[in-house]
């Protein structure tokens, strides 16, 4: 929205420009063709026009309110020059002529200050002053030159205040249009990311289950065993948040190792949970290395708990703070929501129990929680290095 409010602050000093300096131009073609002006003071209304022109140009790229003023000093010099300098019938030809500048030029002013309720009563007083000099010159309050004049100042006004009015709209329906286009995008991601979930379980688990099922028929049991815990490990690598490749036609090969860095995968958490609408800030320690079976006890034991942020909290946001030293790596898991009285959690439900504090006691970990109603929640993991 900001950007959209830069941009038609921006459009607007460009219409100001192009029609003031196009309507300042129009006056000196009319002015010099009607040649009724003497020389000193056609030579003072062109000066005060050059003014006017240099003053809106920079306008149009900065928008600083010294220029405006500059405009408005040599919008009326010009105006007064050309319409105080000639008598008798002339009066009302020369009156006609610089219309383009006191209903055109100076009006544009107008639509660039939105927002600056001294400068645009500056810009107002300077049109009275531009219609008591047409009324002056015309010797009538109800000549056509005043009319043309006051006619340009009210059409510029309407066009202001529809403009103002009509670009917060489209930047409405843009944002709105943003969104669907969103959710549409993430509505196919999640059908592709089904499909391909699908797509693996067929390929490895109901692969490997339906082998079971027909007792092992033409597999030895060492290749079971194998393909049993290939399947095992890929799908706690699923739970972490990570989206394996085929390697060949149902093969899925994830890599043995001793030891695997904490930062990347923290990350495929964040996004894991991302996908599904809560957002994962991290803080603290960047890459820690622990041994695999930790690893996976201590990321399944943080996915646990922003699982029940995501689900009970009622926010859209969580934190995750990681910190360690030479024995241990500690995740702190915070949340604004809704919180609760831990005393009232009944001991029958195991979830926090078995998914987070056992699996972390079973590495040499612990687990602790904080909370209360209406003060969020927080949770401390330790995990040995």
């Amino acid at each position: 929205m900001e950007l959209i409010a830069q941009e038609r602050d921006r459009l607007l000093r460009s219409t100001t420009r192009v029609v003031g300096i196009a309507c300042a131009l129009v006056t000196v073609v009319a002015v010099l063709c009607a040649a009724a002006v003497p020389g000193l003071w056609l030579l003072a209304g062109l000066v005060g026009i050059a003014v006017l022109v240099g003053a809106l140009v920079a306008h149009g790229a900065n928008g600083a309110r010294v220029w405006t003023v500059l405009a408005i000093v040599g919008g009326l010099g010009a105006l007064a020059a050309f319409t105080q300098s000639v008598h008798g019938a002339d009066r009302l030809v020369l009156a006609s002529a610089v219309v383009p500048l006191a209903a055109g030029s100076l009006s544009s002013l107008v639509m660039s200050q939105r927002g600056r309720p001294v400068m645009l009563a500056l810009v107002a007083i300077a049109g009275a002053a531009a219609l008591v000099l047409m009324v002056w010159t015309c010797r009538s309050i109800v000549a056509g030159p005043v009319g043309g004049v006051v006619l340009g100042w009210v059409l510029t006004c309407v066009i202001t205040y529809w403009v103002s009015l009509s670009i917060p709209r489209v930047a409405r329906r843009i944002f709105a249009i943003g969104n669907a286009h969103r959710a549409e995008r993430q509505a196919s991601e999640t059908e592709a990311q089904r499909r391909q979930g699908a797509r693996l379980l067929h390929d490895t688990v109901l692969a490997t289950l339906t082998l079971l099922a027909h007792s092992g028929v033409g597999v030895s049991e060492q290749a079971m065993r194998e393909q049993a815990a290939e399947d095992a490990r890929l799908l706690r690598h699923l739970r972490l948040g990570a989206t394996p490749q085929p390697q060949e036609s149902n093969g899925y090969s994830l890599t043995q190792t001793e030891e695997s860095p904490l930062g990347q995968t923290l990350e495929s958490v964040k996004q894991r949970f991302g996908r599904m609408g809560l957002e994962v800030s991290w803080h603290g320690t960047g890459q820690v290395l622990l041994p695999s079976h930790v690893l996976d006890a201590f990321l399944l034991a943080l996915a646990e708990c922003l699982e029940n942020v995501r689900r009970h909290a009622g926010v859209e946001e969580a934190h995750v703070t990681i910190v360690h030293d030479a024995d241990m790596v500690r995740a702190m898991v915070t949340d604004s929501g809704v919180g609760f009285e831990i005393g009232a959690i009944s001991e029958e439900r195991l979830g926090f129990k078995e998914s987070v504090v056992n699996r972390l006691r079973e590495v040499g970990g612990e687990a602790r929680l904080f909370s209360a109603p209406g003060a969020g929640t927080t949770v401390v993991l330790e995990a040995p290095r």
